[in-house]
């Protein structure tokens, strides 16, 4: 049977394939010296020597992948600082900055299932590149240009030492490890088997309690993704200690396989998302760490989002869906924190990159210095805001392509007046169609752009009415 590749396309943050069929180290090792070659191009003249990081996460073969990319890149006469050991993908983003190389290299596939992997590709400043980047990337990729050069060095490092002493430096470690050896506070950690394991332990300097924290590059057949499906031991663990009569603040924390996004777990074993989770570290940086700056929402933050922003006279910049848009912006103008729902978060305290540990340590803060329990601390926002509201999501995979434009047409040519027995008020094309309801709920309706798959959001009053529009929306979607 003919097997052809598909071609190598960076999507929303990094280049990802099926390893074996689409990512092999034949193309790895092509494709890094043309990203180490553009990384040169646009940020050579700021950067020291002709230096680029390498890291990598848990997954199959993601050390010898990273090894494959420094040698590649050596060849083509760039030195090479490759990792000692897996880290989280912020830590990469941090050593490029903080040792003033081209960039990073790394190989990830964050939350995608267990037979990816991917290589993200990050700029000298400390975070993501601009798609503008890595489409010249692509562009060399037809034709490969010979690299004459001597061959360059190659060292290894650590990469959790400066960044851990980094992220210790924005929060009260003492205060959170005082409380812990206390105990004040439990901390359970559902790292998924992924890169922030150990990760707490290191920042904090004390035990705390780690979950699937070996290494499993089959997810236990899940993925390393923050949803509530794949955190049943998370959640057994709190209730367990909420029925046993535990006293303590409890507090779950949630990291994604390369640590650049997470979601939480209330005392009472609630699932925080991130819609929740940001309006929780706007509060606690804006009013008890006395931070200003502007705050980044996609299209689908909630609505509580800006009601914050009011209240501590707060500037909002709403950009499309994706991490790119935030740290774009972050590079450009003054920023308190910005945020996505999927659990990407970061802070203009730190480098423009989504960053997990760090808002797991804002959060541990938040919770430390309040002395609430997160679902406590969240009710408590919504009072002060008189704003009531409850969120969900889901992703809704179609027949084919040819559904997807069929539905997208029907947008087009016949907007709709009326969902789920509420009037349109409004829609914002931004990113998607997003439908503002005349009892103040909306609902987003957005299309993958590489595969058959529309994803939809809603925030309303109540959770039964999230799920009656949602409903709704597969309704009208199955019905093309």
């Amino acid at each position: 049977m003919a097997f052809t590749q598909n071609p190598i396309k960076f999507g929303t943050d990094g280049w990802r394939g099926v390893i074996a069929a689409d990512f092999t180290f034949e193309r790895v090792a092509m494709l890094a010296p043309l990203a180490a070659k553009i990384l040169e191009e646009n940020y050579g003249a700021s950067s020291s020597d002709r230096t680029v990081i390498v890291g990598y996460d848990r997954r199959f073969l993601a050390e010898e992948f990273a090894q494959v990319a420094a040698e590649a890149m050596i060849e083509a006469g760039y030195n090479v600082i490759l990792s000692q050991s897996y880290a989280p993908t912020p830590a990469f983003s941090w050593a490029a900055k903080a040792q003033n190389a081209l960039g990073a290299i790394v190989l990830t596939a964050s939350h995608n299932p267990a037979k990816y992997l991917g290589l993200k590709v990050k700029g000298a400043f400390g975070g993501s590149v601009a798609p503008a980047i890595t489409q010249q990337i692509e562009e060399l990729i037809p034709n490969p240009p010979r690299f004459s050069a001597s061959p360059g060095s190659l060292t290894h490092f650590d990469p959790w030492e400066s960044y851990c002493q980094g992220l210790q430096q924005k929060v009260d470690i003492s205060a959170i490890k005082g409380a812990i050896t206390a105990g004040k506070l439990r901390v359970f950690a559902d790292v998924m088997h992924g890169a922030a394991a150990t990760g707490l332990e290191r920042l904090l300097g004390c035990p705390i309690e780690e979950i699937n924290g070996d290494r499993d590059p089959l997810f236990e057949g899940g993925a390393p993704e923050p949803l509530p499906r794949y955190l049943s031991k998370l959640f057994t663990s709190i209730k367990t200690a909420a029925s046993q009569g535990d006293n303590s603040l409890r507090v779950g924390l949630v990291f994604d396989g390369d640590s650049d996004r997470i979601a939480a777990v209330d005392g009472q074993g609630n699932f925080l998302s991130s819609q929740i989770l940001i309006p929780i570290l706007i509060d606690h940086l804006a009013k008890r760490k006395g931070f200003t700056g502007e705050i980044i929402k996609t299209v689908s933050g909630s609505d509580l989002i800006p009601r914050l922003a009011d209240l501590y006279n707060l500037s909002v910049y709403e950009t499309p869906i994706g991490y790119k848009y935030i740290a774009d912006r972050m590079l450009n103008a003054e920023v308190l924190i910005g945020g996505e729902e999927s659990g990407g978060i970061g802070y203009g305290t730190h480098i423009p990159e989504r960053d997990a540990l760090l808002s797991a340590l804002y959060v541990l803060e938040a919770v430390v210095e309040s002395g609430q329990d997160l679902g406590q601390y969240y009710g408590q926002l919504q009072e002060k805001t008189d704003f009531y509201n409850a969120y969900d999501r889901i992703d809704l995979p179609l027949a084919n392509m040819e559904v997807r434009s069929k539905l997208l047409e029907r947008l087009e040519t016949e907007p709709l007046t009326e969902i789920a027995g509420q009037a349109v008020t409004n829609c914002d094309t931004t990113d998607g169609y997003k439908y503002r309801l005349t009892d103040g709920s909306w609902l987003l309706i957005r299309f993958s752009g590489t595969e058959p798959v529309l994803r939809l959001y809603c925030e309303s009053l109540t959770m039964k009415q999230v799920y009656q529009t949602l409903n709704w929306a597969k309704d009208w979607a199955n019905s093309v």
